[in-house]
Formats: C-alpha cells, structure tokens, sequence
C-alpha cells in the first residue's frame, strides 16, 4: 500500500521489490480448506457462498471519472505535442483535473535532451518540495507538481539539465485558492518538531487519511500542501506505479463510499472500481459500503480488500478484485477458517448487523505468500497461507487452552513481557521481500489497548500505543520488541481507529486517531529511543472526519509517470 519497508509506509508499497515478483501471480481460487491432508479444520458451513458474495458485492470497471476527463486530457495531450512551448513560455495549468487544487501540469519541449527537476520553494527550511521527472533526457516535457501551498501565489522552480551537465532554470509563478471549509476548520497545530530528525526527504508530506470528508496532507510545520476534493472513507493508499487509491463515492450528500478510484496527485482519474451491496434482507436492500478499512496490492497488481459480504455479517471476508476486469477472483470467509464459537452466537449491533471479528488490516506477505491479518472484535493477530486458506500462527489474550484442540497447535507463545494487544488497527509487515524469512519476521501494529474480547484487562483504557512484534515461526513464539504511547498516559487513549507506521531512518509516525473521544487527532514521530520530533494536532475537524490513519509518503515516488499522450 503506500510503502516500502526498508520502511514500508503502505502508501509507497512495493516500489523496490515488485519488479522481482511480477511473474508470481497469485491463483484465483476459491478456499479449499478441507482439501489438504495437513490441515486439520474442517471448513465451517456458513450461510453464503463464494459465488453468493460474488453476487452481492457486484464488483465492475467503471468509467464514470475518466469519461468526464476526457476533454481535459486531450487538451494536454495537444500542449505536450505542440512546437509551441518553451521552458521559457511552457504551458501551465494549475488543478489540471478539478480534483486537486494543489498540484499544476508544465509543459513545454526543448531543442536539445534534457532532465527536469522542479522544486516548489518552502515558506520555512526544508519544506521545499523537490522531484526529479522519471524519464532521464528527452525533448518532450510533462512535469506534474505536487505540493503548492493553498491561497498563495507560490513560487516554482524548474531547471533542465542536459546530458552534458549545462542547466537552465526557469521560475513560474502558481497562484492557488483558499482551503475547502472541512480541511480548512480542521486546524493543525504543530510542537516538538526537529526537521532535522525527522522522516521527510525532498519530497515527503504527512497524508491524514481520514474516517470522511477530503483528504490531505501537511508539511513539517503543518501546512496544508495536498488535498483532493473527492470525499473519501479509511482507504488511501500508494501503488507500486505511483498512483494512489482512494474509496471515495458518487456524490457527496450519499453515505455509501462504493467508489474505488485509481488516481494520481494530479487528480488523473487511471481506473475505476464500481461495488454495490444492495442483497441483504435484514436491511431492506439498502446500499451499504462495501469496502471498509483496508485493501494491499498484490504482486500480479490484483487487489485484497477487507469487505462486508452481504450477509448478517459484517466485516469478515476478503476478497482479491482483477486489476484488467475488475471483477471478484477469489473470496476469504473467515467464518469458515475460524471458531464457529467466535461467530454463531455473538451479539447484532445497533444496525442489525453481527460484527463479531471486524477486520481491520491486511498485509501480503511476498516471503511465503501469505497474509496477515488485525481482527479488532477479537483482539486477534493472525497468518494464513493466501492459495489455501490454512491457518499459520495465531496471537491474542485468549490463552492456548481456550481454543478448541485442532487451533492450539497454530498459537504462539508470549515470551516473557509481551505485550497483549486490544482492539488494534493498522498491522503490517516491515520485513516483507528480498531474503528474508517467513519463519522470522517483525511486524508493527497500533494497540488500542482495549479489551474487547481477549484483551488485557489489567491495563485497557488507560493508554494506546505503536507497538512492533517479532514472530519465529518455527519455534511458534511471539515477543514485542518496541513500543511507545505507554508513557502518554490516558491523554491519548483512543478507543478506535490509529496507525503506526515506521520510516526509512528507524523513527516511528503515530497516529493517536481518537484522541479526546474524537475531538482531536495526534499525530506523533519518535525516534527508537522515544524522542518526540513532530507532533501534530489536528481539531475541530467535523463529525467522524478523525485521522484513521496518518502516512509519510513520497509527493510523488520514484515510479511515477505522468503522460497525458497515452
């Protein structure tokens, strides 16, 4: 997702490793959990199946954004093959799709080959925003810009350097508009920053994904330098070529996020999943929002989202969506993998729905194709092997001789110290590739610390905190191996939502999502020996548009390419 881990920030995912594994491919099977003689669970019968998920969640290429592009596009397309512009007189054209009012397309050619790089000059030291254009010396030039500040007439620096070394710079001018009221209102205030220790690079900006409304992202002094107009829900993150995706929806008075758009900070509309939940008879048809909290790329660039199926349940299944059709090839009920115990006769919720496991976080891992997943109703961390289903290992409060026989041998053991996590959000892998090993690897998590249903009661609600595990697989322990947040105190104890997330340098970016029951988000970056060097508040940021998460990211990453003639 947007990262790489070196790092591994979800939005930047993949960048390095990908082009190593494109020839994987992942099987669109349906589970086979019975079918293998070294498994011993049977499947569970449930209500749905898979092609009954299939069906309810009706999943399509869309083209609903794109065809409203299309005269945009063709007009730069004619500016990027036009004689016309110079870097002296390039085009230039601020917001180029409507959606992104910080960002602006140059365009221009020169006699001779040559490499743009532009910097959007900072307010303050290192804010400055610099990228170089993928593409190394050629004639033609399209340079997307990312990272203007809003209602400023920002100053933008373009320099061309041949293949000889001679450079030639040209300074524009970008003039942009004031804040939307939801971003603008939501004030950020900034303590405790030390640029120089902080995770930010030429490029990076700090995306606040949040629960609704637009999403954005800040500078090192909390400033405003990327947002996009689209409303969007828990789901923003960063492919392996550069382009983000956003769930978004159709209008913004609707309450359903069914709209998964493959985008670019530019706000080029590249692909468009359709989804529509409308098959429930406890809810009389209504359309619900199908994707809920978390989606990764996979190696054949497929999708794996975390999905409600239609049922009564919600919340508890997978699915793996075609890049090239956009349609379902796979599904992962995991009513048939886990405890029926856990599922059969937990409680409905206000909506009628039963929310027994609520799923809130997958990660793929590329070391033996499997995937690991963050059940916040159960208070469970857990692997399964992708092709089959099998479970790996298995972590929570719950001690091994609660479960039932066939499930003790997969739970690990705490060593001594380890932390028990309660209602957690946001796991992923931080050793995910190269030559490492499945049998030994570390992951990260933010731990809610609170008890749900196999928490630690001793110490629920009075802290939340990033916390980073290591698994060996072979010796079937678990031991935590860092934490911070403890010494926050219950100041900022979140209840729901949060991230953590760790940066190429070693430090740590926290996202206290819920902080004050919701009327602030705290977004924090430490180092590994704790030293806080930034520290964001976000407030009064309007009902339920909190911080479910918080990235550092590359604007823009190494693999992306902006091209309007293709």
């Amino acid at each position: 997702m947007l990262h790489l881990h070196i790092k591994r920030p979800r939005l930047a995912v993949l960048a390095v490793t990908i082009l190593t594994l494109l020839t994987l491919g992942l099987a669109g099977c349906s589970l086979h959990l019975a079918s293998s003689s070294s498994y011993p669970i049977k499947a569970n019968k449930v209500a749905l199946t898979d092609a009954q998920i299939k069906k309810n969640l009706d999943t399509k290429l869309i083209t609903t954004r794109q065809d409203t592009q299309k005269a945009a596009t063709a007009k730069y397309k004619a500016a990027a093959e036009s004689d016309t512009y110079t870097l002296t007189h390039p085009y230039v054209k601020v917001n180029p799709y409507g959606t992104s009012p910080l960002s602006a397309l140059v365009t221009f050619k020169s006699s001779t080959a040559e490499k743009i790089t532009y910097t959007v000059v900072g307010k303050t030291d290192k804010t400055s925003i610099t990228n170089t254009v993928k593409g190394g010396y050629t004639k033609s030039h399209q340079v997307p810009i990312v990272g203007l500040y809003a209602d400023t007439n920002n100053t933008v620096k373009i320099t061309a350097t041949t293949k000889n070394g001679q450079t030639q710079t040209k300074t524009l001018k970008m003039q942009t508009g004031a804040l939307p009221k939801y971003i603008k209102n939501a004030t950020i205030t900034t303590k405790n920053v030390n640029k120089s220790k902080m995770s930010i690079g030429k490029n990076q900006l700090t995306v606040i994904n949040r629960t609704t409304k637009q999403p954005f992202a800040i500078d090192a002094d909390g400033a405003v330098r990327w947002y996009d107009t689209n409303y969007s829900q828990h789901t923003i993150e960063q492919w392996s070529n550069g382009h983000i995706m956003i769930l978004s929806k159709k209008n913004q008075s609707s309450d359903v996020y069914n709209d998964l758009i493959e985008t670019d900070y530019l706000g080029r509309v590249y692909r468009e999943y359709g989804f529509a939940n409308k098959t429930s008879s406890t809810d009389g048809g209504v359309e619900t929002t199908v994707i809920h909290h978390d989606l990764v790329e996979l190696p054949n660039h497929n999708f794996l989202a975390t999905v409600s199926d239609g049922s009564k349940y919600k919340e508890d299944t997978l699915i793996e969506v075609s890049h090239k059709t956009g349609k379902i090839v796979k599904v992962i009920d995991l009513k048939k993998i886990l405890p029926k115990s856990m599922w059969a006769k937990y409680k409905k919720g206000t909506d009628g729905k039963i929310d027994w496991l609520h799923n809130n976080a997958v990660d793929y891992d590329k070391n033996d194709q499997s995937i690991v997943l963050s059940s916040r109703n159960q208070d469970l961390i857990m692997k399964l092997d992708y092709k089959m289903g099998h479970i790996k290992w298995l972590y929570s409060g719950k001690k091994k001789s609660s479960w039932p026989k066939a499930y003790q041998k997969y739970v690990l053991t705490p060593t001594k110290g380890t932390i028990t996590t309660g209602g957690q959000h946001g796991l992923y892998l931080l050793n995910n590739g190269g030559n490492n090993s499945a049998n030994s690897e570390n992951f990260i998590l933010y731990d809610n610390n609170i008890d749900v249903t196999n928490g630690n009661k001793r110490t629920s609600g009075k802290y939340s905190q990033a916390v980073a595990y290591h698994v060996d697989a072979k010796k079937m322990t678990i031991k935590s191996t860092w934490s911070y947040g403890k010494s926050l105190g219950a100041s900022n104890f979140t209840s729901v939502i949060g991230y953590a997330e760790k940066e190429s340098n070693g430090n740590v970016l926290i996202d206290f999502g819920y902080k004050s029951g919701g009327q602030q988000s705290n977004i924090i970056e430490v180092t590994q020996s704790g030293q806080q060097v930034f520290n964001a508040t976000m407030k009064n940021a309007s009902s339920k548009a909190y911080a479910y998460r918080a990235y550092r990211v590359p604007f823009y990453s190494s693999a992306y390419v902006f091209d309007a003639t293709k």
